[in-house]
């Protein structure tokens, strides 16, 4: 962006031209990635569209970063997830293969990523997020369980603490709270054990056994209420 004026060039240029078939005239919100505006499209050709900004627009960022470590499941419900924790403010998702994943998603994930960067992109976009979440290529749970966060917290089925309980002790704002989701029938001994040894602390979303898209999206949608109190507009 240059002054009052942005332009959009390429790809994005071409699905807005060709598309959307956009015309001078028009209003949109536009993001660079850090702050967003109203503007109005002065002129539309093939790969080529300009836009004169008019004003910002107010922005609402989590005070807190959340990173969800999604077991890999059924990619129709993995990106269904995707779609709706995204559009909650979810920051990074990691995508992990655990016990109980179905053979073969680790080695499929490789070939979804950019269709699911794009669902990320498009739910950011609805949400008015500045930026859509990183999603990395997926890893073994032994990987995930050693990469470091403020708070990580493991959801369990089982007995555990209830996780708003957990965040009455959470970071300060602007601290990382992780999430791990396991798979359909749940995590196994082996991998309590791993992630016990490795600092995550279980935590439970109540009684009731939930579909892990359905946990994940409770989960991401609990933290992101416990710090609506310190959320701040841009």
């Amino acid at each position: 962006m240059h002054g009052d004026v942005a332009e959009v060039a390429g790809d994005n240029a071409r699905h807005l031209t060709r598309v959307l078939r956009v015309e001078p005239g028009q209003r949109y919100e536009i993001s660079d990635g850090h702050a967003a505006w109203l503007a109005e499209i002065t002129e539309a050709r093939g790969p080529r569209v300009v836009f004169r900004v008019i004003e910002p627009v107010e922005t609402a960022e989590l005070a807190v970063r959340i990173t969800l470590c999604a077991a890999l499941i059924k990619f129709d419900r993995l990106e269904w997830m995707i779609e709706k924790i995204t559009e909650l403010g979810v920051e990074r998702i990691q995508p992990v293969e655990a016990a109980r994943s179905e053979k073969g998603l680790l080695q499929a994930s490789a070939k979804r990523a950019e269709r699911w960067a794009r669902i990320a992109r498009e739910s950011a976009e609805q949400s008015r997020r500045l930026r859509a979440p990183e999603i990395p290529p997926a890893v073994r749970l032994d990987a995930c369980l050693m990469e470091a966060a403020v708070a990580r917290y493991r959801l369990e089925e089982g007995a555990a603490p209830p996780l708003a309980r957990l965040l009455a002790e959470a970071p300060e704002a602007g601290g990382e709270v992780r999430l791990l989701v396991g798979p359909e029938g749940g995590w196994t001994d082996e991998e309590r054990q791993a992630a016990a040894r490795a600092g995550w602390l279980p935590a439970s979303l109540g009684p009731r056994v939930l579909r892990s898209e359905t946990a994940a999206i409770a989960a991401v949608a609990v933290v992101a209420s416990a710090f609506a109190s310190l959320q701040s507009v841009q």
